[in-house]
């Protein structure tokens, strides 16, 4: 799918996976101005709480809150209508909490956003970018294939009215084929060449993922762990425009 040059950095996340507010302005520091969206995970919200994404929304920047909520309905529903009024961009939940739990959660971010202000994109994880076929079948119990399992979960998340699931880029050709293409895809598990794989297993380039077409990618630790920030994200951006464009 072309990019424009307007849209690249808008649909390229960074992940802030860090444990203090002080390691998050002096990441923002070095890559300032240079990015638009970033990821905040359990980690940073545990130890940070609220604050942290309101700060961030000051810095003009917009963000995806992963907290990978999966738990019963109400419960669900709740922890979306709180999550809705800190005025993030992007939520998740977990697909394997089902259809009843997925529209839960919807309810509760239409409930919890304010009026006049979009509802924040709700996203349903489908099979973390870690897990591999041998895990998925013999740990966690699950028959079949990790592509079939993901496409089912799409399914179930685009019948619950979710906007679209996070996926490794190599299952999204098949989860647009079987979910439709409006369904949005958010990709974790992006490594460029010269950066170190880490725990992810279903993983590619920045510039592979969004030719399979991903709609947004996540990126951390090869911008934030590298030591010069700026420099590696230059050069992801033009790796993927002179890819993609």
């Amino acid at each position: 799918m072309p990019l424009q040059p307007t849209d690249i950095r808008e649909r390229m996340i960074v992940a802030l996976d860090f444990s203090t507010k002080k390691d998050v302005t002096q990441c923002l520091a070095r890559l300032d101005g240079l990015i638009r969206y970033v990821k905040v995970g359990m980690e940073l919200y545990y130890a940070e709480g609220p604050a942290i994404v309101h700060y961030l929304k000051e810095q003009g920047l917009k963000v995806f809150l992963d907290l990978k909520v999966h738990d019963i309905p109400n419960t669900a529903k709740g922890a979306m209508k709180s999550l809705a009024r800190h005025g993030v961009d992007m939520v998740n939940v977990h697909a394997a909490g089902g259809v009843a739990m997925m529209e839960a959660a919807r309810e509760g971010l239409e409930q919890g956003t304010a009026a006049g202000a979009p509802r924040p994109l709700l996203i349903g994880v489908t099979m973390l970018t870690s897990t591999g076929q041998q895990t998925m079948n013999e740990e966690l119990a699950i028959p079949g294939t990790v592509e079939d399992v993901v496409v089912h979960y799409a399914k179930l998340a685009k019948q619950a009215g979710l906007d679209g699931v996070v996926a490794s880029p190599l299952e999204v050709p098949m989860i647009k084929q079987a979910a439709g293409i409006d369904v949005l895809t958010v990709t974790p598990g992006i490594r460029p060449l010269w950066a170190e794989k880490g725990d992810q297993t279903r993983i590619t380039t920045p510039e592979q993922a969004f030719q399979l077409g991903s709609d947004y990618i996540v990126i951390g630790r090869a911008v934030t762990a590298s030591p010069d920030p700026a420099a590696a994200w230059e050069r992801i951006v033009n790796a993927v425009q002179a890819a993609c464009l």
